[in-house]
């Protein structure tokens, strides 16, 4: 339809019903307690509609009985793929390709029925279809999976199937989310497409459920058009490069955003206001600052930007978690007999005193010492790859890194982590500019045998900020003694950012 190809349907299969009533009757036969044996056998109905010869008003109704009995067991098993470590594991894997495969099952099986019926009946399918490939893209973000060319193909379809017939602002009730209101079309479609540009890979679980939850509010005050707008106050954005560049004529490819943008300021001078993430909308799943960081990020995404190119090419060796980013810099084990007898301390002070800092924990010979577990990732592109036939840990972003790179060691985030579609692992590696001094909590006196804390602190002119690992138990406000550096106690006076398996605060000097 509109000239981008449904993909072909199967007709191998036959309905196990002929009506609403037989449907029903058949619906309650099946295993509603165990949501994998219910979701596969709607997913197998939902093929069997889609590549029968039923009529089109009569699939339509088969088609929603079948999507509101699916719609619990759908909820109930994403917990299983939201952000876990990749590769995932097999049963996670195995919820999460459910989930998708029906929900992009339905998309196609509505859109299939949308040319087969009149103008004023089209509303319905192409709103249900418009939802469930939303849904099917969703699903790719929260199981941090390369989300396929065909979804978008088909998120293009349904705009201009609406866009032909005039249905984009068709208001429908929705039985299955009723907290939705009257939903349109063009509402679905900016949701899908405002996720898309906000790079929702690089989010975590709980920043990806609220961005989520905002942007599901404020779907339909973006709106679709042919050109963008020349109001100076406008902020119109591209979507053409989600459809390759080339979109079907007619298809409106640019979103304008405006009043979402408006919306995000709004909940900023809120929460900066002292109201809480609860009272406007956002869930409790994060602070106020850390919603305040999310909304900033969102607003960010919703800007047209070039990325610059990325020339670097080539392997990397990369150390994970903040143990091992320790032992990078300085060449040392953390957490083994002698890794800071009174002798290295002894002789760490003499370099703060000398340098300002322990400058030799930068030194290229450090990492001679101490074979520190690694991994080999290739760059390309700007991005970091681990081949699916590469030995490796499973991981999950935004993680703590580190590296020798120009023959000294710098220290990073990898973010953005993804699975690609031929199993390979996809990253993004941001690296501090600023200068790395390396330490430790300090221990109690008594308990030196406990295991010991890391400690990052970047010096960015007077400004310093500090990385411990997310179990560190350090508070805002609450003095850090440390170890090893010239500062022999910081206090923490907000976070910065936050990764599953590190925190950056700013810090003062105590």
């Amino acid at each position: 339809m509109h000239s981008i190809p449904l993909p072909e349907a199967g007709h191998d299969l036959t309905p196990a019903f002929a009506d609403a009533a037989t449907a029903r009757a058949w619906l309650a036969g099946q295993p509603a307690t165990q949501p994998l044996a219910l979701l596969a056998a709607i997913t197998e109905q939902v093929a069997a509609i889609d590549g029968s010869h039923l009529a089109p008003p009569l699939a339509v109704e088969l088609l929603n009985l079948l999507r509101t009995a699916a719609m619990p067991a759908l909820e109930a098993i994403a917990p299983r793929y939201l952000r876990k470590p990749l590769p995932m594991a097999a049963d996670d894997l195995r919820h999460f390709e459910l989930a998708q495969r029906l929900l992009l099952g339905l998309g196609v099986a509505y859109l299939r029925r949308v040319p087969e019926l009149g103008a004023a009946e089209r509303a319905l399918p192409l709103n249900r279809a418009a939802c469930a490939l939303r849904m099917a893209q969703y699903c790719h973000f929260a199981a941090a999976r390369e989300c396929p060319p065909l979804l978008d193909r088909l998120l293009f379809a349904v705009l201009a199937a609406g866009e032909t017939d005039q249905l984009l602002g068709a208001a429908l009730a929705d039985p299955d989310f009723p907290h939705f209101g009257q939903a349109n079309i063009a509402g679905h479609l900016a949701w899908a497409f405002i996720l898309r540009l906000i790079d929702p890979y690089r989010l975590s679980a709980a920043q990806l459920t609220v961005a989520n939850r905002a942007i599901s509010r404020w779907r339909e005050l973006a709106t679709f058009q042919t050109a963008p707008d020349d109001d100076p106050r406008a902020h119109s954005v591209d979507l053409s490069p989600f459809g390759g560049g080339a979109l079907p004529a007619g298809v409106p490819r640019w979103l304008e955003v405006r009043r979402i943008v408006r919306k995000i300021e709004q909940r900023i001078a809120g929460l900066q206001g002292g109201e809480t993430p609860e009272n406007l909308k956002l869930g409790r799943e994060l602070s106020a600052a850390a919603c305040i960081r999310l909304l900033r990020d969102i607003e960010l995404g919703l800007e047209s930007h070039a990325r610059p190119d990325a020339t670097e090419i080539g392997d990397i060796e990369l150390a994970f978690g903040a143990e091992h980013a320790f032992s990078v810099f300085t060449g040392e084990a953390l957490n083994t007999p002698g890794s800071l007898d009174a002798a290295s301390a002894s002789l760490a002070h003499q370099r703060v005193a000398m340098f300002g800092f322990d400058r030799l924990s930068s030194m290229p010979t450090a990492v001679k010492k101490l074979n520190i577990p690694g991994e080999m990732w290739t760059l390309v592109d700007g991005r970091a790859l681990r081949p699916a036939d590469r030995a490796g840990a499973r991981r999950l972003s935004p993680c703590l890194i580190a590296a020798i790179r120009d023959e000294l060691p710098r220290l990073g985030v990898m973010g953005g982590l993804q699975i690609k579609a031929d199993g390979a692992l996809s990253a993004e590696l941001t690296w501090y500019d600023e200068a790395v001094e390396v330490c430790r909590v300090a221990r109690p006196a008594g308990r030196e045998q406990q295991p010991a804390t890391p400690v990052f602190l970047l010096h960015d002119g007077p400004a310093m900020s500090m990385i411990v690992p997310a179990t560190a138990g350090v508070r805002l406000f609450s003095k850090v003694a440390l170890d090893g550096c010239a500062h022999g106690h910081v206090a923490p006076t907000e976070v910065l950012e936050r990764g599953v398996d590190f925190v950056r605060y700013a810090v003062k000097r105590q």
